[in-house]
């Protein structure tokens, strides 16, 4: 039988009959490390998830639309910021819906986009805006998942809180708040002399919440008033305050009240989580 064949049926047979050679060690053999993901180009870097250009180009562009359609004015570094903000509170909003075990399936997710439009409204969208199939859906499912998230925060808003009814008089230079002070301090009804001041609304403001007057000075000062008593002058942009809290106690919080108390829960919860969170913004 030829040796060819003999080492073909037996290996070792075949190297029994060959003289044994000079070991020569064998070169380690190295698993090759993958190639590391080209990053796509991005303008920040939130827990590791991008925010790419070609979303933030999108959405600049609508924003500057809508500014430009309410006769806003607007410098393009505001712009930029505004937009780079938004989309960063959106990732992070995005990131607490999965960590609170939301999920949206690719089933949800392919009939939101069927609610959008005709497959030809929804490409040419696309093809306007940057996005390809992959990264329109990323981030269609980014901002559903932001979404459920704000509202999850704006839901644990209580609707009955502590609150103040207040009446105020407003003006709008510091002499004329001295004077009213003044008349106070004489014995002028606070009621009668905020009518003068604003025959219209007799200078009444109704239930207040904590918050609601968007100015730390003045909530701080209306808040440390008890049911009869008048504050002093207050100056904020609006102009020049003189408070009197008329009643105070735990009321149902009006609608135009509540929205201001979800917005400001929702700006909150924002900002603590920014201030706590790992992100890279790119030079």
């Amino acid at each position: 039988m030829p040796l060819i064949l003999l080492c073909a049926f037996g290996l070792n047979a075949c190297v029994s009959f060959a003289p044994t050679p000079t070991a020569t060690p064998e070169p380690p053999t190295f698993t090759p490390v993958p190639p590391t993901p080209t990053p796509p180009p991005s303008v920040a870097l939130v827990h590791g998830e991008y925010i790419t250009v070609a979303e933030f180009q999108a959405e600049l562009a609508r924003y500057k639309a809508a500014q430009t359609a309410m006769n806003v004015t607007f410098t393009d570094e505001d712009a930029n910021k505004a937009v780079l903000e938004d989309l960063i509170a959106e990732v992070l909003l995005a990131q607490a819906a999965r960590e609170a075990n939301f999920q949206l399936t690719d089933a949800d997710l392919q009939s939101r986009i069927d609610a959008l439009g005709s497959p030809d409204a929804v490409n040419q969208w696309k093809s306007a805006h940057g996005y390809d199939d992959e990264s329109f859906k990323a981030a269609l499912k980014r901002s559903i998942e932001a979404a459920w998230m704000r509202d999850k925060i704006i839901a644990d808003v209580p609707t009955t809180v502590e609150q103040i009814h207040l009446r105020q008089i407003l003006t709008y230079n510091q002499e004329d708040a001295n004077y009213a002070l003044g008349q106070l301090q004489n014995g002028t009804d606070f009621d009668a002399l905020a009518a003068l001041y604003d025959p219209v609304t007799l200078g009444e403001l109704g239930w207040t919440p904590r918050g609601y007057l968007l100015d730390p000075k003045a909530d701080e000062a209306v808040f440390n008033l008890q049911a009869g008593e008048i504050s002093g002058i207050i100056q904020t942009d609006a102009g020049f305050h003189i408070f009197k809290a008329i009643e105070r106690g735990e009321q149902q919080l009006s609608p135009d009240a509540l929205l201001t108390m979800q917005q400001q829960a929702l700006r909150n919860w924002v900002t603590e989580k920014r201030a706590s969170s790992e992100i890279v913004l790119s030079p």
